[in-house]
């Protein structure tokens, strides 16, 4: 009786220890080193930049399209409305791109022909059964996501971790260091290190000026920007024609008009000289460089630093 009772007992904890096994074994599995799977909402596909990711390398892991995310491309192709059928057949084209791209990467789930709690729903129950992420742009996805505990990742949010840090029409102050490619220009750094151009600023080498961003080049070596210094308001005080204008002025010699019977002289404009023929011709001979040609110089220059 007594050795009944001992193997129930022995029975009773290997029975508890592989339910235990069995509840961590996916816990240490999602916390080693391989990637998650990662379901791809229809979203994505409609937005289409998802292609020049996977073209980039940066998407690893299984990237798995569910049919019930194709089927609703496919409504959304057959619907009435023109904006949305546009979108669904350029999401249907993406998808067979991004299988071309992928390759042995990418797989069709057949999860089910028939979704009746929606595909939003579905991509979350699948993400829990499969331990996966959830690639997405839908914002209201994305937040009941996050409550749920699943991962999330969102294009949007990494375009916009990867955006300049100007744009052009901004103002910073910046400290020029060196010459630039071109006579007249100087040149300073971010603190990201990107390099940034200034027009007409030679001679303001070694100091700290206000610029305002013009342009931004992002090229295969890095990005880069043009700006031109910020004009500062003048404060010159223009007394010739604030004394013409003043009304004593302008009294006073009508009353010496009148007494002389004159009337007051106008300032004749004076006549302009032409300007010497062969300094024009010199400087309109004068070679300059082609836009491609000063862009692949600065290119030069940036690579070289």
């Amino acid at each position: 009786m007594e050795k009944t009772i001992e193997l129930l007992i022995i029975i009773m904890l290997l029975a508890i220890m592989a339910e235990i096994y069995l509840l961590v074994k996916p816990r240490r599995h999602t916390g080693s080193g391989t990637q998650l799977p990662i379901l791809v909402d229809t979203s994505v596909l409609m937005d289409g930049r998802v292609v020049d990711l996977a073209k980039t390398g940066f998407l690893l892991g299984q990237i798995i399209v569910p049919r019930s995310v194709l089927i609703e491309l496919q409504l959304l192709a057959d619907g009435a409305d023109h904006a949305k059928r546009e979108r669904a057949r350029f999401g249907m084209d993406a998808m067979k791109e991004l299988k071309d791209v992928l390759g042995g990467s990418f797989t069709l789930l057949d999860d089910a022909t028939r979704i009746p709690e929606g595909v939003d729903n579905r991509l979350l129950q699948l993400a829990k059964e499969m331990n996966a992420a959830i690639l997405t742009l839908d914002y209201n996805l994305n937040k009941v996501a996050q409550v749920e505990g699943i991962q999330i990742l969102n294009i949007n949010e990494l375009a916009k971790s990867l955006r300049m840090s100007y744009l052009p029409g901004d103002e910073l102050t910046l400290e020029l260091t060196q010459k630039g490619q071109d006579s007249h220009q100087a040149v300073g750094y971010l603190h990201d290190g990107t390099m940034v151009v200034v027009e007409q600023a030679k001679k303001f080498i070694g100091q700290e000026k206000r610029v305002e961003i013009i342009r931004s080049l992002q090229t295969d070596a890095g990005k880069m920007m043009f700006a031109k210094l910020v004009v500062e308001p003048k404060t010159a005080s223009r007394t010739k024609a604030s004394n013409n204008s003043h009304p004593a002025v302008s009294s006073a010699m009508a009353m010496k008009s009148r007494s002389t019977g004159r009337r007051p002289q106008q300032s004749q404009p004076r006549k302009t000289t032409k300007a010497n023929s062969s300094t024009v011709k010199k400087r309109s001979s004068a070679k300059s460089k082609t836009p491609a040609q000063h862009e692949a110089d600065l290119v030069d220059l940036a690579n070289s630093q």
